[in-house]
């Protein structure tokens, strides 16, 4: 039986650990005319580990707003596409947003399988409240990160963050500048590889830690809210 019907499946892939991929995953894999990847070598390796041989699209952050309009067309014309992002769920933290906008406006069939993404096992095992929180994935670089975080001041939920680990020291810095040092926190990285390993304390204690154990990996972070 079809998994799907949908013309466009968002397929999520395993952030570490390969057999985290699901069957249903596997099966709309197997169906689709192509498989639209952000990095094709990475999206290639997971196809030949499954046995899957399909068409690889590349469509990352440099080409996708170039790209729509003629995966759209396609679409139209009735080619069957999965979407898959390097690791994790498409559109969260990776091209996949504005490809879906254009389909829904042009008529078409879109779904999401549910799947692997790093936020939800990070927050689950901070020890922090997770009934309510707010997910802010990468923040900016330079411009308006300042005004990102000073209006991230007052949240009450807690915070989920990604950072890549040549900035982890620098965001640890200015978390405790903006929060307080003493702001309970906890930081994931490498989950579900060989050398997972999840670090709580202080934001304080925190940089102390990665101050010393050189930033390996990409990491989330989570924040307390304020008042917690």
């Amino acid at each position: 039986m079809s998994s799907s019907t949908a013309q466009l499946v968002l397929v999520p892939t395993p952030i570490g650990n390969l057999d985290d991929i699901t069957i249903r995953a596997q099966r709309v894999l197997n169906e689709v005319d192509a498989v639209i990847a952000e990095d094709t070598r990475v999206t290639g390796k997971l196809l030949q580990h499954l046995g899957i041989g399909k068409p690889l699209i590349s469509f990352h952050i440099n080409n996708e707003h170039r790209m729509v309009e003629q995966l759209v067309a396609r679409l139209r014309q009735g080619e069957r596409f999965a979407l898959a992002s390097d690791a994790g769920t498409p559109a969260i933290s990776d091209p996949g947003f504005l490809l879906v906008r254009e389909a829904l406006r042009a008529g078409i069939t879109v779904e999401c399988l549910p799947g692997a993404t790093a936020f939800v096992p990070a927050l689950v095992v901070s020890g922090l409240p997770c009934d309510r929180f707010v997910f802010e994935g990468f923040l900016p670089q330079k411009k308006g990160r300042r005004t990102r975080l000073e209006g991230l001041r007052g949240e009450e939920r807690t915070m989920v963050l990604y950072e890549s680990p040549h900035r982890l020291l620098r965001a640890l810095k200015e978390f405790a500048e903006v929060f307080g040092s003493e702001r309970a926190a906890s930081i994931s990285r490498e989950l579900s590889k060989l050398h997972e390993e999840t670090v709580r304390g202080t934001l304080a204690e925190l940089l102390v830690h990665f101050e010393t154990h050189a930033p390996r990996g990409e990491f989330v972070v989570v924040i307390a809210g304020a008042n917690t």
